[in-house]
C-alpha cells in the first residue's frame, strides 16, 4: 500500500478509534519519556505533559534526560534483551533510525492508527513511521530545509531577494563565484566528512541510499549521483569555505564569513542569536538538482518522533496524550514555535498566529509560514536501516570525486564498502 493509500485508511479508522477510546475509563499513573537536549525536547515534552496534567490531574510525567546515544544504547540494550520492564512509556527516536527499530524488534511499539488522523501531518513523516501497512510514533519535530542567505553580501554582488528563488544547485554555483569575487565572501560551508548535504539534495529529489523495498539503491540512483558530483563542483568552484566538525561549520556562517547556509529550519535560532546580523538575513527555497526526474526545491534535514512501547503498563494513556497534544492542539505548536524554534509537523499548525508572524530577524518575511509550506512538499523517502553506515560509505568517498575520481568508480566504491558494512 502505497503513503496515500495509508493516509487514506488510517483516516478512516480514526474515527471510529476516537470513538472507542472515549468510551474508555477515566486514565490515571505517571507516564515515563525518554529523550535528549534540555533546551528542545526535554523542554518541549514537559511542556506536554503539563498541558495533559491540566485536563487530566491523575496523571503525571517522568521525562528523563539522557544524551542521544545512551537513548539509543539504553533501548537497543533493552529491546535486544527482552528486559521491557526496564524501558520507558514513551521514547524519543530520531527518524533515520526509526525504521531500524521497527524492522528490528517487531511487535516491540504500539502502532496508534486506530487513534491517530496521521492524514492531518506532513507525508514524508508518515511514510518513515509506516511498516506493514501498520503506522507507528507520533510525527514531531521537523527538519524541513531553507536557504538562509545574507541579502546584504547577495546585494553587493548585484542580487536581489527574487534572484535566490527557485534556482538549481548550477545556478548557485554562478551566484556563488560572483559573491566571492565582488564581496570576497565565500557562498556557504559544507563539511565534507558529514553526509547532510547528500541526504538533503538527493531528499529533494525523492530518493535515498535504499529504494521502496529496502535494497540498496547506489549505482543507479541519479539524486545520489547528483548530489555527490553538485558538492564536488561547489569545491572544485571554490565557493566552499572550509569547515570540519560541528563548531566550524556554525563559525563559518555566524561570523559572517559565509553569504548563506543550507540545513534544517532548526539552525534558526542559532542565526537569530546573532543580534548584530538582524535584517541582514533572508530564506528562500533550497535549490534543486537540475536534470533529475523528480527534483524539487523541498527536503528535510533531522528530525525525531515519539514511540509509545508495546510493553508499556501505561500504553494506552500515552497513546491518548500523545493524540489529544501533538496531534490536535495547535495552540501548543504555536508555543514551541515562538519559545523553543520547534517547527511540528502537524499541518494544521501553519494556520495559527504564530506561524504567520513576520520577523524583523529576516527584513519581514514571513519565515516560519514559508517553511511550513515547504513542509508539506517534503518527498517521502525509504530511510531503510542502514541510513548511518551508508552515510559513512559515501563520506569516505566524496573527497576522492572531489580530487577527479570518476563518479561511477565513486558509486561502485561506495556500494562495495556499503555492502560490507551492512552484511
Amino acid at each position: 500500500m502505497d503513503t496515500h493509500s495509508v493516509l487514506k485508511h488510517v483516516s478512516a479508522v480514526a474515527l471510529a478509534g476516537a470513538c472507542t477510546l472515549g468510551a474508555t475509563a477515566a486514565f490515571a499513573g505517571e507516564i515515563t519519556v525518554w529523550c535528549w537536549d534540555p533546551n528542545f525536547n526535554v523542554a518541549i515534552m514537559k511542556e506536554a505533559g503539563a498541558l495533559y496534567t491540566a485536563k487530566h490531574p491523575d496523571t503525571t510525567f517522568n521525562v528523563v534526560d539522557f544524551a542521544k546515544a545512551d537513548v539509543e544504547q539504553k533501548l537497543q540494550t533493552a529491546l535486544a534483551s527482552g528486559t521491557t520492564q526496564a524501558l520507558p512509556d514513551i521514547v524519543l527516536i530520531e527518524d533515520y533510525g526509526a525504521q531500524k527499530y521497527l524492522q528490528s524488534f517487531p511487535g516491540a511499539f504500539a502502532p496508534m492508527n486506530d487513534v491517530v488522523d496521521y492524514s492531518g501531518f506532513a507525508p514524508y513523516k508518515v511514510e518513515l513511521m509506516t511498516l506493514d501497512d501498520k503506522v507507528y510514533g507520533m510525527p514531531f519535530d521537523s527538519g524541513v530545509t531553507g536557504m538562509y542567505y545574507r541579502s546584504d553580501y547577495l546585494a553587493e554582488a548585484g542580487f536581489k531577494p527574487e534572484d535566490m528563488q527557485n534556482i538549481t544547485w548550477d545556478r548557485f554555483i554562478e551566484i556563488g563565484k560572483e559573491v566571492e569575487a565582488k564581496t570576497g565572501h565565500k557562498m556557504t560551508s559544507i563539511d565534507l566528512n558529514d553526509g547532510g548535504m547528500t541526504r538533503i539534495m538527493m531528499q529533494s529529489a525523492g530518493q535515498w541510499y535504499f529504494d521502496d523495498n529496502g535494497d540498496l539503491n547506489i549505482k543507479d540512483n541519479a539524486a545520489l549521483k547528483a548530489a555527490l558530483e553538485t558538492q564536488a563542483k561547489m569545491a572544485n568552484a571554490g565557493i566552499l569555505y572550509p569547515a570540519t566538525g560541528w563548531s566550524n561549520y556554525v563559525n563559518a556562517f555566524t561570523s559572517g564569513n559565509t553569504a548563506s547556509v543550507i540545513t534544517g529550519v532548526w539552525i534558526t535560532g542559532t542565526i537569530k542569536a546573532q543580534t548584530d546580523q538582524a535584517d541582514k538575513w533572508r530564506v528562500a527555497p533550497i535549490p534543486s538538482l537540475a536534470g533529475v526526474d523528480g527534483a524539487t526545491h523541498a527536503s528535510n534535514l533531522g528530525g525525531s518522533s515519539w514511540y509509545v512501547l508495546s510493553s508499556s503498563k501505561e500504553k494506552d494513556e500515552a497513546i491518548n496524550f500523545l493524540n489529544e497534544i501533538y496531534g490536535k492542539d495547535v495552540d501548543f505548536y504555536q508555543k514551541i514555535l515562538t519559545e523553543r524554534g520547534a517547527v511540528g509537523s502537524l499541518l494544521a499548525a501553519r494556520d495559527g498566529e504564530a506561524y504567520k508572524a513576520s520577523d524583523p530577524f529576516f527584513g519581514g518575511e514571513d519565515v516560519w509560514q514559508m517553511f511550513s509550506q515547504w513542509l508539506n512538499d517534503i518527498p517521502p523517502v525509504n530511510y531503510g536501516i542502514f541510513t548511518n553506515e551508508l552515510d559513512t560509505a559515501v563520506t569516505a568517498n566524496l573527497q576522492s570525486l572531489v580530487d577527479g575520481k570518476p563518479i561511477d568508480d565513486v558509486l561502485g566504491a561506495i556500494q562495495q564498502q556499503a555492502q560490507y558494512q551492512i552484511q
